[in-house]
């Protein structure tokens, strides 16, 4: 007879609830080991005159449930072999639901038959103690081994194998990173056993303080429900944050960064990607430009990768992970903006402007590293716009021209401060001076409310069509530039004027 094990579910409770067809082949004279004899069925069976082996001395023998697992799938194996026939394994609950053993002996064997009879899970008597629908929407988890990414504040959570007070500290502490202290959860014990059911409703903060919670047990935690906007937001690390739809390109990375991933990849740090940053946010804002929006999916994506490769970067490093990211920015932006999460009344954008500062100003207080004023404008910025920072930042203490005749003053008196360094011939002083000048000039525009940046830019593109202009009529009349003197070129310049 060819050598098989059949792996047999126990159902969830008493032997009211095992399947006929079970209840038959445990009574068939065929060697049985079940995994454990912790389940409310087993005294029945023994009641019954069915003989069988537990594994729970191989629980006994090791600290980390991954090595029980092993050992046990080892033993059977062996068995199996031994009788060059058939055994029994049986299970609580159904064989294909949060039984790693079964997972593990699938994998293993190829040589040996497994037949799987089902029986019905925990988790159906879960939903009848509890009276959910899990097609309304379920996230299950196995409380000895979930991603943290799994961890979805829409959608209510149903953790199993809540095994006794240690596994529920360690997982409190975990959702405590994601759900306020005082959210409402609720446990069950033994549920679909009549004399064993217990369901409480208490805080997650009180998870491992039931003194009841065994093998039986499993933890139900509500979705999260959002703050109604009328109220104060007071705790704003109390929010939580579904998992987001930036893992496949997290985990994308992952593997690239991993041992077997890109060697490219795997060379770059902070320092060397900061170019590849820059250039990313350019070339978004030139798909801005150009109002091709195709284009401009597809940079934001490019400028995406730049965030997740940093943060991945990080999380070799146990500094952050995406989440943190995610979560900090969102957490800035309720506290910046009170007019819409905590019922702050504001009459113009301009308001909003000020109560911003106002807050970033009280951020900075609050923080253990202070800073200056004028300390936290990038270094990194562009020139003009970095300019344009510096001199917004020092108006807000009143140190500022009370009119545009100040500004125009300086400009003039930073133009002759600039003649004189070329007439000294003095390179160094030239370049202060010249970047006094362009100071100045930013203050102009500050004045007048225009954008000095994006005025250079207008500029920079009306020179660059206008000469593309005399390069088209000079391809096109075969001319060639060595031969073409300065005044024929500014007639050129002016037809491309005119042409605009």
């Amino acid at each position: 007879m060819k050598m098989k094990i059949t792996v047999l579910g126990l159902g969830p409770g008493g032997i009211d609830l095992l399947p006929v067809k079970n209840l038959k082949i445990l009574k068939a004279d065929l060697p049985i080991f079940l995994r454990t004899e912790q389940h409310p069925v087993v005294e029945e069976l023994r009641m019954l005159g069915i003989k069988f082996k537990s594994f729970d001395t191989i629980y006994e023998k090791h600290n980390a449930f991954e090595d029980v697992y092993n050992e046990i799938v080892e033993v059977l194996i062996s068995k199996v072999k031994e009788s060059q026939n058939e055994i029994i394994y049986g299970v609580p609950g159904n064989p294909m639901v949060a039984e790693k053993t079964v997972k593990l002996l699938i994998k293993k064997v190829s040589d040996i038959e497994i037949d799987l009879i089902t029986a019905p899970s925990g988790l159906e008597a879960v939903y009848t103690a509890l009276r959910i629908d899990p097609c309304d929407g379920l996230v299950i988890l196995d409380a000895l081994n979930f991603n943290e990414k799994s961890l979805n504040g829409k959608l209510p959570l149903l953790f199993t194998q809540v095994y006794n007070k240690m596994v529920a500290s360690e997982l409190k502490l975990t959702l405590m990173d994601y759900y306020p202290e005082e959210h409402a959860i609720r446990v069950v014990k033994g549920a679909g056993i009549s004399d064993q059911e217990i369901i409480v409703e208490v805080p997650l903060y009180q998870l491992d303080r039931l003194d009841w919670i065994d093998h039986l047990t499993s933890l139900y935690i509500p979705a999260f429900k959002e703050q109604d906007a009328g109220n104060k937001i007071q705790d704003y690390n109390s929010t939580v944050y579904p998992a987001y739809c930036l893992d496949p390109l997290v985990e994308v990375m992952d593997k690239l960064r991993g041992p077997n991933g890109c060697p490219w990849d795997q060379e770059q740090n902070h320092n060397s990607l900061k170019k590849y940053l820059i250039e990313e946010a350019y070339e978004v804002l030139d798909a801005i430009d150009e109002k091709n929006m195709n284009k401009l999916c597809e940079e934001l994506g490019d400028l995406l990768l730049q965030v997740v490769f940093h943060t991945q970067i990080a999380v070799e490093k146990n500094q952050f992970d995406i989440n943190d990211v995610i979560s900090g920015i969102t957490e800035k932006l309720i506290r910046r903006h009170p007019h819409v999460f905590a019922g702050v009344q504001v009459e113009s954008a301009g308001e909003v402007e000020v109560n911003w500062e106002d807050i970033k100003e009280q951020e900075k207080a609050n923080a253990e590293a202070k800073v200056t004023l004028l300390g936290d404008i990038p270094k990194n910025l562009p020139a003009l716009p970095r300019a344009e920072k510096i001199q917004k930042k020092a108006t807000r203490v009143g140190f500022d021209w009370p009119d545009i005749d100040g500004p125009w003053l300086k400009v003039k008196e930073e133009l002759h401060e600039f003649e004189e360094a070329v007439e000294l011939n003095n390179h160094t002083r030239r370049q202060e001076e010249m970047g006094d000048i362009l100071f100045a000039l930013v203050n102009i525009c500050r004045f007048y409310r225009i954008d000095p940046e994006k005025a250079l830019q207008y500029t920079n593109d009306k020179f660059i069509k206008r000469f593309a202009y005399i390069e088209k009529h000079i391809a096109q009349k075969k001319l060639d530039w060595d031969e073409l003197n300065l005044q024929y070129l500014d007639k050129l310049w002016e037809e491309a004027k005119k042409n605009e």
